[in-house]
């Protein structure tokens, strides 16, 4: 039985500045069903603020400490490390970062999605940091994103194993399919992994990586970066296919 449920924003939540038809009612649904929800992104060009009031526009609501971002696990990271970090992020992402960041004397480096800031100068700055002996972050590695034009572009992930490669260091990922990442906001709710349920766009990172963390259930929606087929070829395999995230919600309470 499903005792609680992780949910990821882009591609299920919302297509760029769009709702998913229904998606507000469906999360609405599990709450009143008596079942917990947290809200688990791998986007990192916006800040964890814009990103609450764009949820809360959109007519979803929820708690501030029920949205978990890996910039928010990165901190974390920092602070136990007892680090500050050099940043590879895009520029919106920066405020999160505030009395984490030290380029000069870095113990860390701190890799995100940095989009058009993704330029030699950077990278080569980075790959020293590395070379210097700084341990390595990465916020996520996903492979591509569904971009505000509706095609799908590169994600944080090539830059991440670019730089992996070069420097000859593994990157941590922080972000989903990481097993810590979900069970920080497993352990905030209150329930196991095996109670739990993962609803995703990303046959990858949210539906394999959920189930191999432990989870009970993880169903792949066919919005946002979904692409036919992209069920098959995965292990473990969904739990479940749905076509939006209101058909996995009467799924899940099925």
């Amino acid at each position: 039985m499903v005792k609680g449920v992780l949910l990821d924003l882009s591609g299920v939540l919302y297509d760029g500045d769009q709702p998913v038809p229904g998606a507000a009612e469906a999360v609405a649904t599990l709450r009143a069903g008596g079942l917990p929800v947290r809200f688990l992104t791998n986007s990192t060009r916006a800040p964890r603020r814009k990103l609450l009031e764009k949820l809360r526009k959109m007519g979803f609501e929820l708690e501030d400490e029920e949205l978990f971002t890996p910039a928010r696990a990165a901190c974390d990271a920092l602070t136990a490390k007892g680090v500050k970090a050099h940043l590879l992020i895009h520029p919106d992402l920066a405020e999160d970062f505030e009395g984490h960041e030290d380029s000069d004397r870095p113990g860390a480096l701190v890799v995100g999605d940095a989009g058009p800031y993704f330029t030699f100068d950077r990278l080569n700055a980075a790959f020293r940091v590395l070379s210097a002996g700084a341990a390595f972050y990465a916020l996520a590695a996903n492979r591509a994103f569904r971009d505000a034009d509706g095609e799908l572009s590169m994600d944080a992930g090539a830059f991440v194993a670019a730089l992996e490669y070069a420097s000859g260091t593994e990157a941590e990922v922080l972000g989903k399919p990481a097993k810590a990442f979900f069970a920080a906001a497993l352990d905030d709710m209150g329930v196991t992994a095996e109670e739990a349920a993962m609803v995703g766009d990303d046959a990858e990172s949210d539906v394999a990586g959920a189930l191999r963390a432990g989870l009970g259930r993880a169903v792949l929606v066919k919005t946002g970066k979904y692409r036919d087929g992209d069920e098959t070829g995965i292990d473990p395999a969904p739990s479940h296919v749905a076509a939006d995230l209101s058909a996995a919600v009467d799924w899940l309470l099925s």
